[in-house]
């Protein structure tokens, strides 16, 4: 009877790990997702002209070439 007992206590808590490691790798997974869909809305926002983070970017560009003097 003892070694039934050890036996399901083994199996017990190798199906804590895998429900452990299951939700890890699935908190990694949105994770990446997350910061994938921001870099598209980033991306789609710059494209459009959107006033983000970037706003005064068109200022340097401006001034990127060779001015007469």
């Amino acid at each position: 009877m003892y070694e039934y007992e050890v036996q399901q206590a083994r199996s017990a808590e190798l199906r804590r790990r895998a429900d452990h490691a299951r939700l890890a790798r699935e908190a990694v997974r949105s994770r990446r997702a997350a910061r994938r869909e921001a870099a598209e809305r980033a991306t789609a926002e710059r494209a459009d002209g959107g006033a983000g983070s970037e706003s005064h970017t068109h200022l340097l560009r401006r001034l990127g070439f060779a001015r007469p003097a």
